[in-house]
């Protein structure tokens, strides 16, 4: 590593019992168990809440199990693996887990509150008013900068350990733990189905392209589920990327730049979101920065007393 952060409120560790935790860890848990609780509330709408208690409680023995092993592992290298692992697979988790929490409180999408508002405000729906500018190469681009996301989240998380140390790697972690909690607290509390599971009769040009749009596609096909649209999760987190990069390493964010601009639009020019979903996901990702770190001060002061630094 070429520099090294001083030590952060982020990494500093809470003692549960002889297991560590991190900043992070604590909103992963945390969610899970409001997952949990959520589930058993409303067990009656929710499908299978039982297998997803189940494995709620999986992912958090996972957790605390790799947060017990993480300070055995003498090589930073192996600790840096490990611990990027187990937190990037927990953020995808939580959003597979909150698909069948969705409606709970509402008991429907409401993509029809968000369709007259942008007709109100734009005069048309402009995931519809784009189709004439729809080309192969231009989507092609769009499809390459939505689906970089997906490796951008470790290989940023190798960015900033290497220049800025172990302790900026868990400020990251933890703004992109929030970012990703309060999207998945949207999806409970305004739900949106997203475009194409809503108004699929609307588009009739099609979006072709090359390999980055099959792989989008496919993403779409296999991964996406009706719903987990507002606050859009693509635009929150690549927000807090492009101003982790900011922070720690600017030459990152200059090159970011082109990539994070265009997945904003592509979010909707790919029928993913909405409109309305991108700019509530980039002001989700200013509110996560704006209150880390308050929180982490009260973090740090519960790990002063009581908690380990390593």
């Amino acid at each position: 590593m070429t520099e090294t952060a001083p030590q952060s409120a982020a990494a500093r560790r809470i003692l549960l019992g002889k297991v560590g935790l991190a900043a992070t860890d604590a909103v992963i848990l945390v969610t899970l168990g409001l997952f949990t609780l959520l589930a058993l509330a409303f067990r009656e709408s929710v499908q299978d809440w039982s297998l997803l208690v189940a494995k709620n409680l999986g992912v958090s023995i996972a957790v605390l199990a790799s947060a017990n092993f993480a300070p055995r592992i003498r090589a930073p290298s192996g600790r840096f693996l490990l611990r990027t692992a187990t937190v990037t697979l927990s953020f995808a988790y939580l959003f597979e887990a909150v698909a069948g929490l969705q409606l709970v409180l509402h008991g429907r999408f409401l993509d029809d509150v968000v369709l007259a508002f942008e007709e109100r405000l734009f005069g048309v729906q402009p995931t519809v008013w784009l189709e004439p500018f729809i080309r192969p190469p231009l989507t092609e681009w769009l499809m390459f900068c939505y689906v970089v996301y997906l490796p951008l989240y470790p290989v940023l998380c190798a960015i900033l350990w290497v220049r800025r140390g172990e302790a900026a790697v868990e400020e990251y972690f933890f703004i992109l733990g929030l970012t990703n909690v309060l999207c998945d607290v949207g999806f409970i509390l305004f739900p949106v189905a997203g475009p194409l599971y809503w108004i699929p009769g609307r588009y009739s040009a099609p979006l072709d392209g090359g390999v980055f749009t099959w792989a989008g596609e496919l993403i779409r096909s296999r991964a996406h589920f009706a719903g987990g649209s507002i606050p859009s999760p693509h635009a929150a987190v690549a927000t807090v990327m492009w101003v982790m990069t900011w922070k720690h390493y600017r030459p990152a964010f200059w090159a970011l730049s082109p990539v994070i601009l265009s997945l904003y639009v592509s979010t909707f020019y790919c029928r993913y979101h909405y409109v309305t979903d991108l700019v509530v996901g980039i002001a989700t990702a200013a509110l996560a920065a704006l209150v880390a770190p308050p929180l982490l001060r009260v973090w740090d002061r519960l790990a002063g007393g009581h908690g380990v630094t390593k």
